[in-house]
C-alpha cells in the first residue's frame, strides 16, 4: 500500500491532483504547522494529467485548514435570537423530516428550497436531485454555480445543443492565440496558465490576448492586453468578427455545412466598424486591428473565459459571441482551439452532470424536456408527472421567496450565501425572515451560520469518498484519507437518511457512495456526458477519466481515447446537427454610472482567496498573503478626488455601503475601481464587495450581474478614521 493517497484539490475548478500522507511516517519526522500542530502532507500528484504535479499556494497549504474551527455536531435552536444547544444526531434528523412533511402538506413541496455547491461531489449532488426533484417533487434545488458558470451552460446549450466545454488542457499547448477574456486567470486559475506560459516559452510565436479593465497578473504576460470599459464585451468581440468578415479570414465552408443562423449574425456585425468599437470600448483601432489580426492568422485559437463574462446580465450572450468567433472561423472539434469555459468551483461540472442547478436534470436534461422528465421518472421508479414541468427557483428566487413568505424551509449546504449573495443587506434581511433554515458545513461559524435553526456538521473532502470533474471534463477519484471529524456525515449520507425517514426507503438504500455513483451513471446513458464506461473500481485503476466514457462490453477495456474533445465529427446536438450562431447587439451594463454614481465598480479573486475565505481564512501563510481589503483607483481618479495611497474610502451604491484603503495604481482603468469579492463580516470590518452589487441577471442563465455597479466614492477624513481606530482600539 502505497504512503500516499491520491485525491483532487478541493478549491477551484482546474481540478489539480494531490497526494496526501499521514503527519506521522516511520524513519521522518512529523510534519506539523507554524504552532506544532500535526498536519497531513500535500504534494502535487505527477501522475494527474490535468496538473501534472503542479500545486499553486491554496493546494500546498490544504492540509492547514482540516482541522480548525470544525463544525463538531449538530446543533439546534427554536428561534434566531436564542443560543445554539447541541442536539444528537437523532434529534437533527427527526425536527427536519417533520418540519419538510408539514411544510408538503401545508404549503406544498414548492414551497421547499435546497441551495448547495460546487464542493459537493458528485454523489452528493445526485442525492439531492433525487430528493428534492424526484421524491419531493420541488425543483428548488440550485447551486451557487447559479453565480459562477450558469451563463457558460447557457451558452453551450443555446449554440451546441447542449453543455460541456469541448476543450481540453492538452490545447493550451497546442494553440497558435490564446484569447482570454474576463479571466484572471494567473491568479484564479494557476495551474492552466502555468501550463500556458510553459509552453509559450519554448514557442515565441504564440499569442496571448487578454481582455479585462485591470492589468493583473495574467494581462502582464499578455502580446496584446485590451482594458476594455467594463461592459463592451460584446462590442469587442462583435468589432473583431466585423474585421474578419471585412479581410474574408473566416471559413465560408464550414459555415454552410456546420452552422446555422449566420445570415442575422452578418448583419449585427455589419454596425460594429472599428472607430465605433474602439470608441465604445474604450481602446485604439490598431489594438483592436491587431487582436482581429491575431485571430484571422491563426490555425489554432483557443478562448478561455470565467466570471467576469459569465456574471453579467447579458452573459449568455457574451458566452455566444465568444462562440460565434469559432464558428465563423471554423475554431472548433480540433486540436488547440475552441471556447472553453474554465469553472470556479471543484465539482461545479459534476454539478451540471448531475442536474444541480433549478432547470436541470440529471444527465444534461431540462426539467422543461418531457421525454427528459420521463425518462427520469422511469428511472428512479416515480409515478408520470411526479417532477414538476417547471423549473424550480434559482438561488435570488429563494432570497425573494422569503421576502414574500413562498420560502418555508431553506436547506444551504457548502456554501456561504451571507457574503456570496448579491444585495447583501437584503440578502440578509430575507435570511433572518425564514421560517426554518438548516445549514450543513464543514466550518463554524460562517457568516451564514448566524441565520440558521439548524446547524449540521458535514465531512469535508478528505473525510468521505466520491468524485469530482473539473473544467475539462477529467473525472477524478478523491478517496477519504482520514475519519469524520467528531461527528461529522457526507453531505449524500444526510440527505439520504433525511430521504429515508420520509418514507423513501427504497430510494435511498445506499451501502456507500460507490453504489451512489454506479446508479447516477445509468442516467447518463446515451447522453452528451455518457459515463456509463465509469465506476470507483475504473476510476481507482485507470486514474481520472475524461467524459464521454461510454460502457463497453466485459471483454473490451473503456476506450477514452476520443473524449479529449467535443464536436470532432463537426456535428452538433441541434436538432439539425449545426451549430447555431448568435446575433447580439450589446445592451451594456445593467447599471452605468451616472452623474450621482460616477465609478463602475467591479470585484475579482485574490490569489490565495476562494470561496468567501470559509477555509482560507483559517490558514495563516495565506491570511499572511492577503492582510487587509482595498479598493484599486487609477491615479488620474484619485487626483481628481484628492485621494492619496491608503486613504479610507468610503464606497456607496444604490444598495449599500463599505469602506477599503485605497491602493492607488495604473493598473486599473479610469473610471473604474476594484475591491476583491471574499472579505466577510467574519474577516474584515464593512469590507463586502456584494453589499454594493445589485442582483439583476441574465434573462437566459438569470446569473446575477455581480461583475459591474454604479458607484460613489468618498474619501474618509484622517481625523475620522483614527478616531475609529481607537474607537475599536479600546474594545479589543
Amino acid at each position: 500500500m502505497s504512503e500516499f493517497t491520491k485525491t483532487l484539490c478541493p478549491y477551484c475548478g482546474v481540478g489539480c491532483g494531490l497526494e496526501v500522507s499521514p503527519p506521522a511516517q516511520h524513519g521522518k519526522a512529523t510534519n506539523r504547522d507554524s504552532q506544532g500542530t500535526p498536519i497531513w502532507r500535500v504534494r502535487g500528484d505527477k501522475a494527474h494529467p490535468s496538473s501534472q504535479g503542479m500545486v499553486c499556494v491554496k493546494g500546498a497549504t490544504i492540509a492547514e485548514s482540516l482541522d480548525k474551527n470544525r463544525l463538531q455536531y449538530p446543533m439546534i435552536r427554536e428561534s434566531l435570537d436564542q443560543d445554539f444547544r447541541r442536539a444528537s444526531w437523532e434529534e437533527a434528523f427527526d425536527l427536519i423530516a417533520k418540519r419538510i412533511q408539514t411544510i408538503r402538506f401545508t404549503q406544498g413541496p414548492e414551497a421547499i428550497c435546497m441551495y448547495g455547491s460546487g464542493q459537493f461531489q458528485t454523489e452528493d449532488y445526485y442525492i439531492a436531485q433525487k430528493l428534492m426533484k424526484g421524491c419531493l417533487g420541488s425543483n428548488n434545488f440550485d447551486a451557487n454555480s447559479r453565480l459562477c458558470m450558469s451563463s457558460a451552460v447557457a451558452g453551450y446549450i443555446q449554440s451546441f445543443g447542449s453543455d460541456g466545454p469541448p476543450c481540453c488542457y492538452e490545447d493550451l499547448e497546442l494553440t497558435d492565440c490564446a484569447f482570454l477574456i474576463g479571466t484572471n486567470t494567473a491568479e484564479c486559475h494557476p495551474i492552466i496558465f502555468n501550463r500556458l506560459e510553459k509552453y509559450r516559452k519554448k514557442n515565441r510565436k504564440v499569442k496571448l490576448i487578454v481582455v479585462d479593465p485591470r492589468r493583473t497578473p495574467t494581462a502582464e504576460n499578455a502580446d496584446l492586453h485590451l482594458a476594455i470599459r467594463p461592459g463592451t464585451d460584446i462590442d469587442l468581440m462583435n468589432g473583431i468578427a466585423h474585421l474578419l468578415m471585412r479581410w474574408n479570414q473566416i471559413d465560408v465552408g464550414f459555415i454552410d455545412d456546420c452552422t446555422s443562423n449566420f445570415p442575422a449574425y452578418a448583419e449585427v456585425i455589419r454596425h460594429y466598424s472599428p472607430d465605433v468599437v474602439a470608441h465604445r470600448c474604450g481602446i485604439s483601432v490598431a489594438d483592436l486591428e491587431t487582436a482581429a489580426r491575431y485571430w484571422g492568422q491563426s490555425q489554432r485559437v483557443l478562448s478561455l473565459w470565467s466570471m467576469g463574462i459569465n456574471q453579467s446580465s447579458e452573459g449568455t450572450a457574451k458566452v455566444r459571441t465568444i462562440i460565434n468567433l469559432h464558428l465563423m472561423t471554423g475554431q472548433i472539434g480540433k486540436p488547440g482551439s475552441g471556447p472553453f469555459s474554465l469553472t470556479g468551483q471543484p465539482n461545479a461540472m459534476g454539478g451540471r452532470e448531475a442536474g444541480g442547478l433549478s432547470h436541470l436534470l440529471p444527465g444534461y436534461r431540462l426539467v422543461k424536456n418531457p421525454q427528459h422528465r420521463a425518462e427520469v421518472e422511469n428511472f428512479w421508479g416515480l409515478k408520470p408527472g411526479q417532477i414538476s414541468p417547471e423549473p424550480g427557483m434559482t438561488a435570488w428566487d429563494m432570497i425573494t421567496g422569503l421576502e414574500n413568505g413562498t420560502v418555508g424551509l431553506l436547506w444551504i449546504a457548502a456554501t456561504n450565501p451571507a457574503v456570496s449573495m448579491p444585495d447583501l443587506e437584503r440578502t440578509k434581511k430575507a435570511l433572518l425572515r425564514s421560517p426554518f433554515t438548516i445549514y450543513q458545513d464543514a466550518y463554524y461559524p460562517t457568516e451564514t451560520s448566524a441565520y440558521a435553526h439548524v446547524l449540521l456538521p458535514a465531512a469535508q473532502w478528505s473525510e468521505k469518498t466520491g468524485v469530482m470533474t473539473n473544467s475539462e471534463r477529467r473525472v477524478t477519484l478523491c478517496s477519504a484519507f482520514r475519519f469524520p471529524w467528531w461527528e461529522a456525515k457526507a453531505d449524500w449520507e444526510i440527505f439520504a437518511e433525511v430521504g429515508r425517514r420520509l418514507g423513501f426507503t427504497k430510494e435511498f438504500a445506499f451501502a456507500n457512495s460507490a453504489e451512489v455513483y454506479a446508479e447516477f451513471v445509468q442516467l447518463t446513458r446515451d447522453r452528451p456526458c455518457d459515463m456509463t464506461g465509469m465506476s470507483h473500481e475504473l476510476l481507482q485503476t485507470q486514474g481520472p477519466t475524461q467524459w464521454p466514457c461510454p460502457s463497453n462490453n466485459a471483454e473490451s477495456p473503456v476506450d477514452t481515447q476520443h473524449s479529449k474533445r467535443l464536436y470532432t465529427n463537426l456535428r452538433f446536438h441541434t436538432p439539425d446537427g449545426r451549430a447555431r450562431f448568435g446575433a447580439y447587439h450589446s445592451r451594456g451594463l445593467a447599471e452605468p454610472p451616472d452623474p450621482n454614481y460616477p465609478f463602475v465598480l467591479t470585484t475579482g479573486r485574490l490569489y490565495g482567496h476562494w470561496h468567501t475565505q470559509t477555509r482560507t481564512g483559517r490558514i495563516e501563510k495565506i491570511r499572511a498573503m492577503h492582510p487587509e481589503p482595498f479598493i484599486e483607483i487609477h491615479p488620474r481618479d484619485a487626483a481628481t478626488l484628492g485621494i492619496t495611497d491608503n486613504q479610507w474610502l468610503e464606497v456607496r451604491s444604490r444598495r449599500g455601503k463599505a469602506k477599503f484603503p485605497a491602493k492607488i495604481t495604473k493598473a486599473i482603468a479610469p473610471g473604474t475601481v476594484f475591491v476583491p469579492m471574499h472579505w466577510g463580516a467574519l474577516w474584515a470590518d464593512e469590507a463586502e464587495a456584494n453589499a454594493l452589487t445589485h442582483p439583476e441577471s441574465c434573462p437566459d442563465s438569470l446569473q446575477p450581474e455581480l461583475k459591474a455597479c454604479a458607484v460613489e466614492l468618498t474619501p474618509i477624513s484622517a481625523e475620522i478614521t483614527l478616531k475609529n481606530y481607537q474607537l475599536q482600539s479600546s474594545q479589543w
